[in-house]
């Protein structure tokens, strides 16, 4: 970004407040387009705070944001789902609905947004292709390790193509090898141009990845790996503290260890899995209206 450019996301003296308990204080932050950006800090430094800013799941009590010249505080309550639909939200507890099959967890999301079968038909296969569940498509959730629930959630929020994708911790219950594959899907859609903004504390990955770091601590930011590339401040503050060198070491013995078919009759049923209330979703229009699917 040059000194004259405009950046893509920028917090500028954000605070938020829970119960006049500062949850931010003060934070200013640029992003530019098509970066990979994690938020780190133990938990309530005020990581997920700052992603729920920008979806207006919290208000800001000062401060501006603004993402790709929307100010985000100036949206009103009617304008808060097209604002969600046009960025894609991962959340940590996947959220997926358990009695629709994987494609249909899609469809749904698709149909929220306003999309037709025909769009819905075309779309669904490909998003089961780039998050890799075409063999799973007629599965449903409780049948579902973590790691390919995560990835139905990603597609979900891959719906609409969105050019800025949200993930509060997406490895949060997912075990190491699974963590490293959904981090890794995650790099691959920034290089095909989405800016990507994680918070998470899973060391490893973070660490393993390299990409540029935020640090927060009691609602500040102390520490960007951009600013300051020699170092990546913080990054063991979910690590175990090494045992004092007085300590008698303790010897803990260990026990031995479908094809994609979306039809025009299935696609109908839909609604907005999104973090957005009922009202918001669009009602289901006439079958006549698509009778070219």
């Amino acid at each position: 970004m040059t000194e004259f450019s405009t950046p893509y996301l920028r917090f500028q003296n954000v605070s938020v407040n829970y119960a006049k308990h500062p949850a931010l204080s003060e934070v200013s932050l640029e992003v530019e387009r098509g970066e990979f950006v994690f938020l780190v800090g133990r938990t309530g430094a005020g990581k997920s705070t700052l992603l729920k800013l920008l979806t207006k799941e919290v208000d800001a009590a000062e401060g501006t944001i603004d993402w790709d010249g929307t100010e985000i505080r100036r949206v009103g309550v009617f304008g808060i789902p097209k604002l969600r639909r046009s960025m894609g939200i991962v959340p940590q507890d996947f959220a997926l609905l358990p009695r629709k099959k994987v494609w249909e967890n899609l469809a749904y999301a698709m149909r929220a947004a306003g999309a037709t079968r025909r769009q819905i038909r075309r779309r669904v296969p490909e998003i089961l292709e780039r998050v890799n569940m075409v063999h799973r498509a007629d599965a449903y959730p409780d049948q579902l390790s973590g790691g390919e629930q995560q990835r139905v959630a990603i597609g979900r929020a891959l719906v609409n193509d969105p050019p800025l994708l949200l993930a509060d911790e997406p490895t949060g219950n997912l075990d190491p090898e699974h963590s490293i594959e959904i981090m890794e899907l995650l790099v691959e859609l920034n290089r095909k141009g989405t800016t990507v903004l994680v918070a998470s504390h899973d060391v490893l990955v973070i660490e393993r990845l390299r990409k540029r770091t935020v640090t927060m601590s009691e609602g500040r930011i102390v520490g960007d790996s951009k600013t300051d590339p020699v170092t990546q401040p913080m990054l063991d503050l979910e690590l175990e503290p090494e045992p004092s060198p007085v300590e008698i070491p303790v010897v803990v013995e260990t026990a031995a260890a479908a094809p994609v078919s979306v039809s025009s009759e299935n696609a109908k049923e839909v609604t907005d899995p999104l973090p957005i209330s009922a009202e918001d979703a669009p009602e289901d229009t006439d079958p006549k209206e698509n009778a070219d699917v």
